[in-house]
């Protein structure tokens, strides 16, 4: 009986994804994102759309600013008062946000069909889907090959 050893890295692999994770992976934060793109940028109605606690969404906030995904903007002076606003960084995390939308309308809507549909300027509801840039096919899995960088 022949037995081959493989040598297995001990080393996690370089991911964007995970990269990804460590600023946008926590339910808080992609809530709060969420939020921003749907209008609310304030706060107070990011708490209570999102259920978080406060100081959680405080620091989920202060991590998203410091990232450069969210920018605090000062909105009011007396007192002052501040709300949220996408960078292009936050502006390119939509389609992900969709994505998980759609997933999840997909997967885990309940009897009534999903909480909330998004009208495209066309006047249709929005049907995302993630395209090739080249060619303009629709990505699929099983249709693409991962290739090093390096």
């Amino acid at each position: 009986m022949l037995v081959v050893m493989v040598a297995v890295s001990a080393q996690p692999r370089e991911c964007s994804v995970a990269r990804t994770l460590e600023v946008v992976g926590e339910k808080w934060a992609l809530l709060a994102v969420r939020e921003v793109f749907l209008g609310n940028g304030r706060f107070d109605e990011m708490v209570r759309r999102t259920g978080a606690p406060r100081d959680t969404m405080a620091a989920r906030l202060r991590a998203l600013t410091a990232s450069g995904i969210l920018e605090r903007r000062q909105y009011s002076d007396h007192p002052a008062r501040f709300e949220y606003h996408l960078t292009d960084a936050g502006r390119d995390l939509y389609p992900v946000i969709l994505t998980l939308m759609r997933w999840g309308d997909r997967y885990l809507a309940r009897g009534g069909g999903p909480p909330l549909r998004l009208e495209h300027r066309c006047g249709h509801v929005l049907g995302a889907q993630l395209v090739c840039e080249a060619c303009g096919d629709q990505v699929v899995a099983a249709e693409t090959t991962a290739l090093r960088s390096r």
